[in-house]
């Protein structure tokens, strides 16, 4: 018997997806495959760290404008401010999701700066970085689990990692450490929540020009590229939204990147 794919994989879903703030993000860019294959979104933002960045903050109602664009019949698009510096806030964003079972969750949020090499880095910007970066994720996954309906099908989880075991990340000690702990507790996690049917994954994005590319750095990167360019936002997307599905039931506790062949070396 032949093999039909689902058009819509995601109808009657509904995705959580954190940091979900700029349209050059790939926050963006998975709520708008996950809304173009049926789901309805609930999405986290929190632009005043947008703000504290060197790209800048993006028009909200042009990110929440074009997830509507790929909206399909009957579903929902929802959006809530938190930050995630503070303990309470994974707890009281699932608070504030009152109107629809969650389904699947996305820990794409990041706190980025902050940061630097090891004898640049103090006690408070890897407490920032442990907090944002390893702290909340696991907490939404908490809440996540305790609201999640096991006979609504298979739940979802997806973390973000940074392929700090794949090369150094120079400069970057508070963020890449507490990235590797979300990596590194993966397959834990996977194992305790195929108790409550559920999956969880890890993916690496690699590098993604999400707004900070400039043409002198392409430049020097471009080499270390074998198909002639850098990701794209919605590469990891693609596969981050496929996970979700249906046919992606049977993979959990993995670490999977997504870099185009990117060559570290």
């Amino acid at each position: 018997m032949p093999f039909k794919r689902e058009t819509l994989p995601l109808q009657n879903k509904t995705v959580l997806i954190t940091g979900v703030s700029r349209r050059k993000g790939i926050g963006y860019a998975i709520a708008r495959q996950c809304a173009a294959y049926g789901a309805s979104i609930v999405i986290q933002h929190y632009r005043i760290h947008d703000k504290e960045q060197d790209w800048g903050a993006d028009s909200l109602e042009a990110v929440l404008d074009g997830i509507k664009e790929q909206l399909t019949e009957d579903a929902t698009l929802t959006e809530f401010s938190a930050n995630f510096e503070e303990a309470k806030a994974p707890a009281q964003l699932f608070e504030k999701i009152e109107h629809a079972h969650v389904d699947a969750l996305v820990c794409n949020h990041a706190m980025s700066g902050s940061d630097g090499s090891l004898m640049a880095i103090n006690s408070e910007s890897l407490s920032r970085h442990y907090v944002v970066n390893t702290q909340s994720s696991l907490l939404l996954a908490k809440h996540f689990t305790k609201q999640f309906k096991p006979e609504t099908g298979r739940g979802k989880v997806i973390f973000m990692t940074s392929g700090q075991e794949l090369g150094p990340l120079r400069g970057e000690i508070a963020y890449g450490s507490a990235k590797g702990a979300i990596a590194g507790i993966t397959e834990t996690i996977a194992d305790e929540l195929a108790d409550y049917n559920i999956t969880v994954n890890t993916v690496n994005p690699g590098p993604v020009d999400t707004g900070y590319m400039t043409a002198e750095l392409w430049q020097a990167l471009k080499p270390k590229f074998p198909f002639g360019r850098m990701g794209e936002n919605d590469d990891p997307a693609r596969l981050i939204a496929w996970l979700l599905t249906d046919e992606a039931n049977w993979i959990t506790g993995q670490i999977i990147n997504s870099e185009g062949g990117f060559r570290r070396g």
